[in-house]
């Protein structure tokens, strides 16, 4: 992804900043994608997309690394919060080889690995389809985006 930082503040009602996401958003659990919600887009935000990443999963993958366990994208600039288990959006496949979102659920023994959300501002309202991997979603986005912040969760698998 591009540097593209920005004042743009992201959080979730399911774990603090660095916190423990709750057993109910991994794959151990109801597998349910938490609430996010930000503020603070870049003047000119059109539309967002919303990736989560574990970047402490011991894989390499078409020249990346870690894990997608989440790809939601043609959310359009008013949509600043997505509820549990969101509905909103179009979903992009993970590394599961699942449409949609797959929480976390690392190796046993493994520790714990974090998990960005991670929110892109785009200065244009996406129109992609359903089921794009992260390369091609990001070789989409790249070009529009005017900014991005994330929130950091922490899961340990029991």
């Amino acid at each position: 992804m591009p540097f593209a930082p920005s004042s743009m503040h992201v959080e979730s009602p399911a774990f603090t900043p660095n916190g423990a996401i709750p057993k109910c958003h991994s794959a151990e659990g109801e597998d349910v994608s938490p609430a996010l919600s930000w503020k603070d887009a870049p003047a000119g935000t059109q539309g967002f997309a919303v990736i989560c990443h574990d970047p402490d999963a011991p894989l390499v993958k078409d020249g990346s690394y870690g894990y997608v366990h989440w790809l939601l994208y043609n959310l359009s600039a008013d949509v600043t919060s997505l509820e549990e288990g969101t509905t909103l959006g179009t979903a992009g496949i993970n590394d599961g080889g699942a449409i949609g979102y797959g929480g976390p659920m690392p190796p046993q023994g493994h520790g714990p690995h974090q998990y960005y959300f991670w929110v892109l501002a785009l200065d244009t309202l996406t129109e992609l389809p359903e089921g794009l991997t992260q390369p091609e979603l990001l070789n989409e986005l790249e070009p529009h985006i005017l900014g991005m912040s994330r929130l950091v969760g922490t899961y340990r698998r029991d």
